[in-house]
């Protein structure tokens, strides 16, 4: 990704610095400059004249959020502080609405809140007050001794980030709240912001150096020392990139923080940037009085064969490295997002959606879109669009599927790290607690399976792209950077890994990829976890590869994973090629050629993969076979008992006990009406109260639970202290002869069901 600079025009309209700039709803850039005027600008940075005169000097400036070319009347305007302590609010066509007094010397920095129903101010009195949309004074939410330069507002416009002196300052809006306080630069803190998206905050001071930090004021990333006093930082809406200002310069950096693109200028200090909404385009302040328009371009997608780059604002390069054929695809409209994956080619402009196969560039499907998009999603069966006013899921052909959604759902806020998608399943986090993960049916975009409920803030979430839906799992890292898994349609979360940075599921696999503490960790069959746990230690493969910190996974299919280090630098990164022909074979029921494939590879983990496979598919031939392989002798005899068992219902429950399931494998048995057998499961877990339970239910067996608990107690050298048993003992004769026979019958009457057999 880098920053294209539009070259400067010989003349502009102001005739002293530009201290603000910003877009309004109809991609207008309005700057306010110390010559008191308010100049326009269209996108290809052409001077649209002066709008009007402004009585003061213009110290910053914001337009109302979320106003849109459909705005109703009276929001398509601007807050702008001034140097006489003033801030007003001005209309589209430069009518002052409103001029409020609100500090005493310059107020410095205004900011709406995120649906414009509250304004922050902050100025050389060191206060920081909210005022209503009407002007009137709600609060003082804080008074410091020195003047405050930045202010920002939190995701969920319940905090208020502020900066004075060294010092950074989280103030929640409700009165009584602790205030989080951190040092945060070795000058004056002079330019904050804070991602609605991510929750991350950014500063920059005049110590020369740009920071990012959390939401709680641990430091993420620091950069060097820069040669001039930063004077700018702005997220963009997307929240994947920042803007950073200085003197003649101009930074576009990762939201990890490392510089990705810098352009030189000449405009003096960068006094303040400002994004469209589509997060394309940004505009700069120049302190000799221009301003500099930039847009993101060389912005690169891989996926197996094909990369995708936008090399133009309206221009995409498509390159088929196996074919080395390239094809340019031209659109009327600047691109806003772009998505590669599963064959396909996702292009979102400001007015439309093309969807490219990789067969086919020459005849898009094609459909228009009225919102700013936020997000693509791609899945091998759809995609989602996300934008302020929801999100849809569509097919491939164009067709809308559905518009899913919940109560609650903050779809603005939505991510490519709160949501994922599968060919049955969307997964979004709740963000009014962060700590609730909802399923919905990509079907008919209702609810499916069971919400997740964790302890923490869940921070990045996503879904296994293949199999079935009772087959679906959903890995998530909360706060702590755990990592957890758990089947969709019945919560069950383990935790995987802890000190994890992020997670990749394989596209064509269930394999797993986690970036762990620098170190590249490959759970080739995560599923391990639900079908025997004591394999995962083997199935886990840890790669060390000089991946430094924080790094960040972007790719994987098939045996390749890419990696994105914190400087930028993309490493790329192989697994064993023998899992993925394994799960070929093990897909098409090919049990003899994945033992062969294993056979001759001799790798215990492909054949602790091979045999969790076969116990999950009830295959207890292979699994007999995989098992001896890793020499797991006492699960050889475990499954040779099972191939015992006559009936597809006891073998069923066997393998439930084997998968550590008793519930389920209780729950079968019952349902089959082999109601001994329960009982008998039961008692062979040493769980006597259920077992009696049962008997008492069904009025069968009492007395065989009473004598197998006797037996029990004299092994033991223990005394009958169950009360329940001490009653039935006393009401029950048991016969132990009787009781043989009774057993003896039950299993022959298993025996001669229907279809009962052996395995050999």
């Amino acid at each position: 990704m880098k920053l294209k600079i539009e070259k400067l025009k010989a003349s502009h309209p102001h005739q002293e610095l530009v201290s603000a700039v910003g877009w309004n709803a109809f991609n207008e850039l309005y700057s306010c400059s110390d010559d008191q005027t308010v100049c326009r600008w269209d996108m290809n940075g052409d001077a649209g004249g002066k709008v009007c005169d402004i009585d003061g000097y213009v110290t910053d400036m914001q337009w109302f959020p979320g106003a849109s070319k459909s705005t109703v009347a009276g929001n398509d305007v601007f807050a702008a502080s001034c140097s006489d302590g003033t801030f007003k609010v001005v209309s589209r066509g430069g009518r002052v609405e409103k001029s409020v007094e609100a500090h005493r010397g310059a107020a410095i920095s205004v900011r709406w809140n995120a649906d414009g129903t509250a304004l922050a101010t902050v100025g050389e009195d060191g206060a920081l007050k909210v005022w209503g949309r009407n002007g009137m004074l709600r609060s003082t939410l804080e008074q410091r001794d020195a003047a405050v330069y930045c202010l920002a507002w939190g995701p969920d416009g319940d905090q208020v980030l502020f900066g004075s002196g060294k010092e950074l300052f989280i103030k929640p809006v409700n009165p009584g709240s602790k205030t989080l306080r951190w040092k945060a630069h070795d000058g004056v803190v002079l330019r904050c912001d804070w991602s609605a998206l991510n929750s991350t905050v950014i500063s920059g001071g005049e110590d020369c150096r740009y920071k990012v930090w959390d939401c709680y004021g641990r430091l993420l990333y620091q950069s060097a020392p820069h040669d001039h006093v930063i004077t700018a930082v702005t997220w963009n809406p997307g929240g994947e990139f920042f803007a950073v200002g200085t003197f003649n310069a101009l930074f576009l950096c990762d939201k990890t923080g490392w510089a990705c693109s810098k352009a030189k200028l000449d405009t003096g200090s960068v006094l303040n940037i400002a994004w469209t909404a589509d997060g394309t385009q940004l505009a700069g302040a120049g302190g000799n009085g221009s301003v500099c328009f930039g847009s993101l371009v060389d912005h690169t997608l891989e996926w197996d064969k094909i990369s995708a780059t936008l090399t133009e604002g309206t221009r995409v390069k498509v390159r088929d490295i196996m074919s080395e054929s390239i094809e340019d695809l031209d659109f009327r409209d600047r691109v806003v997002k772009m998505s590669l994956g599963f064959g396909f080619l996702v292009v979102v402009t400001s007015t439309q959606v093309c969807v490219y196969k990789e067969t086919n560039w020459a005849t898009p499907c094609m459909f228009d879109v009225k919102e700013v998009v936020t997000l693509v999603l791609q899945c091998r069966t759809c995609f989602l669009l996300v934008h302020g006013g929801g999100c849809q899921l569509y097919g491939y052909e164009g067709r809308q599927i559905c518009a899913p959604k919940f109560a609650g759902m903050r779809p603005e806020l939505i991510t490519e790290q709160s949501a994922a998608l599968s060919p049955d399943t969307l997964a979004l986090i709740d963000r009014s607690t962060s700590k609730v993960v909802r399923f919905l049916d990509t079907a008919a975009g209702k609810a499916v399976g069971d919400e997740v409920t964790h302890a923490l803030e869940v921070t990045d979430v996503r879904l296994s792209q293949t199999g079935s839906t009772p087959d679906r799992k959903l890995v998530f890292i909360d706060r702590n950077r755990d990592l957890f898994i758990t089947p969709v349609l019945k919560a069950a979360s383990y935790k995987l890994a802890t000190m994890v940075d992020s997670v990749q599921w394989n596209d064509t696999t269930d394999m797993l990829a986690a970036m762990i503490d620098q170190r590249l960790v490959v759970w080739y069959y995560p599923n391990v976890v639900y079908v025997d746990r004591d394999l995962l230690p083997v199935t886990k493969h840890v790669k060390d590869g000089g991946f430094g910190k924080a790094p960040q996974l972007t790719y994987f299919n098939g045996a390749r994973c890419t990696v994105r280090r914190i400087d930028g630098a993309l490493i790329s990164a192989s697994v064993s090629a023998h899992v993925p022909l394994l799960y070929q074979h093990v897909l098409s029921n090919q049990w003899d050629r994945a033992i062969r494939l294993c056979r001759f590879v001799r790798d215990d983990a492909l054949w602790a993969c091979l045999a969790a496979m076969a116990v999950a598919a009830k295959d207890l031939n292979t699994a007999d076979i995989a098992y001896a392989a890793i020499e797991e002798v006492e699960k050889v005899q475990f499954i040779n008992a099972i191939k015992k068992v006559p009936t597809e219902e006891g073998r069923s429950a066997e393998l439930c006990l084997f998968r550590r399931r008793p519930e389920e494998a209780e729950a079968i048995l019952l349902q089959a009406g082999l109601v001994f057998r329960a009982i008998e499961t039961n008692l062979r877990l040493f769980n006597w109260d259920r077992a009696l339970e049962l008997a008492v239910q069904h009025k069968t067996h009492v007395d065989t639970v009473i004598y197998f608990r006797n037996i029990y107690l004299a092994q033991a050298s223990r005394v009958e202290t169950n009360p329940r048993f001490t009653q039935y003992a006393q009401s029950v004769q048991v016969d132990e002869e009787q009781i043989l026979t009774k057993v003896e019958q039950e299993k022959e009457k298993e025996a001669k069901r229907p279809g009962a057999r052996r395995l050999k």
